[in-house]
């Protein structure tokens, strides 16, 4: 844990340095019963959509993809909805997030924790674990509940 947050740290002082902008592609994945996929990582505190940042010559949809594939197991099959694109200042100054809902997918198999991801679940809406992090709430209440969409993550 220790180490992985010292290469964290590492990683972000030199995106910041060698990236004007960072973009990131998150997912809600809703189940059949609208539950929502959420992953706890090793790496910080909280409960978060799945999704990661967007390498060079790589489309959000396309992040989005591979990182849902990677953290939980989960496959698209079919189209993905963008919700927004949000600012995620606090991350680093000029950090964007694009939230896709998906809602065709399947996963064949869950991945093991590992040292990026500790857990994933799906919780019901009335079930939300009480450490989902703020930025994932606000969202939550955005899709599901029709809340005024906010600019900032």
């Amino acid at each position: 844990m220790f180490f992985n947050s010292l290469v964290n740290k590492a990683l972000q002082r030199y995106w910041r340095i060698s990236r004007g902008l960072t973009l990131g592609a998150q997912g809600l994945v809703l189940g059949e019963d609208r539950s929502i996929l959420l992953v706890r990582h090793t790496y910080r505190s909280g409960w978060h959509f799945p999704g990661g940042g967007v390498e060079r010559h790589e489309t959000t949809e396309q992040a989005l993809a591979r990182e849902l594939k990677e953290e939980t197991g989960i496959i698209l099959t079919g189209p993905v909805d963008l919700f927004g694109l949000y600012a995620n200042f606090r991350v680093f100054p000029s950090d964007h997030v694009a939230l896709y809902v998906v809602r065709h997918w399947e996963q064949p198999h869950s991945p093991r924790p590992n040292h990026e991801i500790a857990e994933q679940a799906f919780f019901g809406r009335d079930a939300l674990p009480p450490d989902l992090s703020a930025g994932t709430h606000r969202r939550i209440l955005e899709v599901l509940d029709g809340e005024p969409r906010g600019v900032m993550w």
